[in-house]
């Protein structure tokens, strides 16, 4: 495995300053966009700051100590409104917390180009860390900062194009359990409703779904597998027509929390709750109120956040060995959805 390292240091406005030739007053006016420069020593020192990579420190020295942390980390997550990104913050804030550490957050909500726009937010704010479930598919841009000696945590999801620490959970064996358990209820026909086809906690999912098909000798049916739902909403309006004729699903696997949701709420409106079975993935917190009660695949969210922070932060205590991939099980729960039989 690569080794970590944090051999390098960002550069300084002084380093600027004399990459440019000028005085750090000079390079603070220019950064500070005070105006009355003259404009060849205005365009010196922007090229001395492009080539340097320099980023000013937003934070202005107050929260900076002796080490030259800020006691502060960074955290991304795809909506921090959802209950799986909420608990993932607060396990990483608990374990900060007993280091005195403050957990900046932000939303990516599965868009590339905002992913990047905090990263580099987060980084001109000198957190001391960042805890990233990326919403890309490439992350050698944030090599420059990973060799400047920011330790970086890939979580939920793995790195690509960079080699750093991250935690994942079994999201391949998560399909492939829920699937297998509707097949050896009797089901033959099992809808497939995801999130994304990019994302990789998706791909894996319909990956165990497809395993479990064919080791069962169950041909895989693209007519019943529906991908690109990432809301309630949307899960409603893709289920809301599937019903009905002679080769519809006797079950469904909703390999995301809010499709979950939305297959539950379509199934009620049809009436389908207590004939076609359902087997979900993520927790829901009132999946036991409901009647039938919901047959889960579940994360250890609390154990992959605090693996995150512990990871992170073992990184700032000066540890630079081998990049580390921990993954966290999955737990199927039956509950009543999963265990409906089909109705010939």
């Amino acid at each position: 495995m690569t080794q970590f390292h944090t051999s390098r240091t960002r550069s300084t406005m002084r380093e600027v300053a004399e990459r440019a030739g000028a005085s750090i007053k000079t390079v603070s006016r220019v950064i500070n966009g005070e105006g009355n420069v003259n404009p060849e020593l205005f365009e010196r020192v922007m090229s001395a700051v492009k080539e340097l990579d320099y980023r000013p420190n937003l934070q202005a020295g107050f929260l900076r100590r002796s080490d030259g942390k800020t006691q502060t980390i960074g955290l991304l997550v795809e909506n921090i409104s959802n209950p799986f990104s909420s608990a993932l913050h607060r396990a990483i804030e608990d374990v900060a917390r007993q280091r005195n550490v403050i957990v900046f957050a932000g939303s990516l909500d599965e868009d590339t180009h905002r992913e990047q726009e905090l990263t580099s937010a987060f980084f001109a704010r000198r957190v001391d860390g960042l805890i990233i479930v990326p919403a890309g598919d490439d992350h050698a841009y944030l090599s420059k900062e990973q060799g400047a000696g920011t330790p970086l945590v890939f979580l939920d999801r793995p790195p690509v194009n960079l080699d750093a620490d991250s935690v994942v959970a079994t999201n391949f064996d998560g399909g492939f359990a829920a699937t297998m358990h509707l097949i050896k209820h009797g089901h033959r026909r099992i809808a497939y409703i995801g999130d994304y086809a990019t994302i990789y906690t998706g791909a894996q999912r319909l990956a165990g779904y497809k395993k479990a098909l064919e080791v069962s000798n169950i041909a895989y049916d693209a007519a019943i597998v529906f991908q690109g739902s990432h809301s309630s909403a949307d899960a409603q309006a893709t289920l809301s027509g599937i019903f009905g004729g002679s080769s519809s699903p006797t079950a469904i696997f909703a390999s995301q929390n809010f499709v979950t949701i939305g297959a539950i709420r379509t199934l009620h409106q049809l009436g389908l709750q207590g004939s076609v079975a359902l087997v979900g993935f993520d927790e829901i917190s009132e999946a036991d109120l409901l009647a039938p009660a919901i047959t889960l695949v579940t994360q250890n969210v609390t154990a992959m956040g605090e693996s995150a922070a512990e990871l992170l932060f073992k990184r700032l205590d000066g540890d630079d060995g081998d990049y580390e991939k921990k993954v966290i099980p999955t737990v199927l729960t039956p509950r009543g959805s999963g265990e409906i039989s089909p109705k010939y």
